[in-house]
């Protein structure tokens, strides 16, 4: 799906990587070093060597313990073919770009995608680094862990701080997608994975791909698993409780303003739920805006006259400028005149998305949502 609009900056690319540079040329002098000091014990090291091999002679002709082990680990499984060169475990993972060979146990983890911060917290994941300026506070345990490196926001991002955490995993994604490439190049050396829902797939599929690959990379799949039943549920109520007819509208409020959320793939958060539950559009208007919605008047909606209205509140949990009013999404669609005689504001028929779900959009966002959802129709039969 689209990401929102942002400006990338070439300053903070070219500053990281310069970082990249100097830090590769410390590691080479420091190697330098150590090769002349291993020189020097050279000799002394051949020597204990040779003294070694004659005192082992005698265990040369014992019983094949090597052989054995690897037959038992032969007839055990896939654990040869599960660890890598240095004898690391890894775990096969095929994101939006391929298949990786993942280490199961990572020592620095970068994330940038906010999907994936309420997942990796359930399974006690600590990131180096992360783009906690994006985060909610009331929400993310990270938000205010100064132990994590903040990677900043997209559009003012500090990708020098992606160097300093020297990653061997970046798990990257929507407000940070564009900077797939430049996260490779300056982590050459990190697996770069990306979940992002794709355009022919079901967006509640695709998060449950993502929440279960994640899940396979850090060995918590009984977690994952949870995560996923805890969404399933709530879409069985949603499909068992939906009459099929009732006609629904998705908006998002801004600024005191409503916009227009497009049923299918096209419209933020709301609209790919259509067709999860194959819901019937109040109004059949292509979307343009993915981000923030698209325009549209009171007296449409109220032409429109939806049974069912969904609301997702921008501004909930954004920091806003200095000066700027918050105007909760309720009081925006509730106090409007124009849309008293509605039928989903006459008979209470409006679902408020989670207050954190533009910052959070997860598994986690969405079986909220559901549950709500599925309480107010199952209040309505």
């Amino acid at each position: 799906m689209p990401t929102e609009d942002f400006a990338p900056q070439d300053a903070a690319l070219e500053s990281a990587r310069v970082a990249t540079g100097s830090e590769r040329t410390a590691r080479s002098s420091a190697a330098t070093l150590r090769s002349r000091a291993l020189g020097g014990l050279s000799l002394g090291v051949i020597a204990m060597l040779a003294l070694s091999a004659c005192g082992s002679d005698a265990q040369v002709e014992e019983p094949d313990a090597g052989e054995s082990e690897a037959s038992e680990t032969e007839e055990g499984g896939t654990e040869a073919a599960e660890t890598d060169a240095e004898g690391s475990a890894t775990v096969t993972i095929e994101d939006d770009h391929g298949t990786h060979e993942v280490p199961t146990d990572p020592q620095s983890v970068v994330v940038t995608d906010n999907r994936s911060y309420r997942t990796l917290e359930a399974f006690g994941v600590e990131p180096s680094a992360a783009a906690r300026s994006l985060m909610d506070a009331q929400t993310h345990a990270y938000a205010e862990d100064e132990s994590i490196l903040d990677l900043g926001n997209h559009r003012e991002p500090d990708l020098e701080n992606v160097v300093a955490a020297e990653p061997d995993l970046i798990i990257n994604g929507q407000r940070f997608q564009d900077y797939y490439e430049d996260l490779g190049g300056l982590a050459p050396d990190a697996t770069v994975l990306e979940f992002e829902p794709q355009a022919d797939a079901d967006l509640v599929e695709e998060l449950i791909r993502k929440t279960e690959s994640l899940g396979e990379v850090f060995g918590q799949e009984d977690i994952a698993a949870d995560l996923v039943e805890e969404l399933e549920v709530e879409m069985t109520r949603v499909q068992e409780a939906y009459d099929g007819e009732s006609t629904v509208m998705g908006l998002l409020t801004s600024g005191g303003d409503m916009s227009y959320v497009a049923p299918g793939p096209d419209g933020r958060a709301i609209g790919p739920v259509f067709d999860t539950f194959n819901l019937t559009p109040a109004l059949e208007q292509e979307g343009e805006n993915e981000s923030h919605g698209d325009d549209i008047s009171v007296e449409a909606i109220a032409t429109a006259d939806p049974d069912w209205l969904l609301v997702l509140d921008r501004d909930a949990r954004l920091t806003l400028d200095e000066g700027e009013e918050y105007t909760p999404a309720a009081e925006v669609v509730e106090e409007s005149a124009a849309l008293a005689n509605v039928s989903a504001v006459e008979n209470d028929q409006v679902v408020y998305l989670p207050e954190n779900f533009y910052l959070t959009e997860d598994i986690q966002a969405y079986t909220e949502f559901f549950r709500d959802f599925a309480d107010a129709l199952e209040a309505a039969e």
